[in-house]
């Protein structure tokens, strides 16, 4: 958890670029992870735009990926960054349950986290935070009713299923 900007996240002293994160974790810097998920949740704003959300009939599609053949990979392969709103925009918290986006990922990690694949979840934890939830300040217009979506970033190459036993989610 963070605050951030476009393209700028904050440290405590120090602003950094959030590819700083992950570039160490490359199978050229680190080979020991090369063909393992890396997965990075970031809870920040990218900026301070507002989505107003639009009204419309809800739609459902699926997607089915393809088998794994042998391969060389790329060093960028394996990554899924997930960040809590899409670039330049705002990113909402509750002042007594926390941000909108971890609140819907512990959720869906805890009730699905050992049935479904990764990318399953996180479009499960896209639609809660961009359906289930919508900011409530009356007093300030502009900051009321306001929407916001996960920004998803995979670089899998496979399916991802947890097979942890049980899932920790820190509350």
């Amino acid at each position: 958890m963070s605050h951030g900007d476009d393209g700028i996240s904050y440290a405590k002293d120090q602003q950094y670029k959030p590819e700083k994160l992950w570039s160490h974790f490359m199978s050229d810097q680190c080979p020991t992870l090369a063909g393992k998920p890396k997965l990075f949740f970031i809870q920040a704003c990218q900026g301070d735009r507002l989505d107003v959300g639009t009204t419309m009939l809800p739609r459902i599609t699926e997607t089915d990926s393809p088998s794994a053949v042998a391969y060389k990979i790329p060093t960028h392969a394996d990554f899924l960054i997930a960040y809590s709103t899409v670039p330049g925009f705002y990113s909402w918290r509750n002042t007594t349950n926390g941000s909108w986006f971890v609140q819907a990922l512990c959720y869906v990690l805890s009730e699905r986290g050992r049935e479904d694949d990764l990318l399953s979840l996180m479009t499960t934890v896209s639609r809660i935070v961009s359906i289930g939830f919508e900011s409530n300040t009356p007093q300030d217009s502009n900051m009321h009713q306001r929407k916001q979506i996960p920004c998803v970033t995979s670089l899998l190459t496979r399916k991802f299923i947890s097979s942890a036993r049980r899932l920790v989610v820190f509350e």
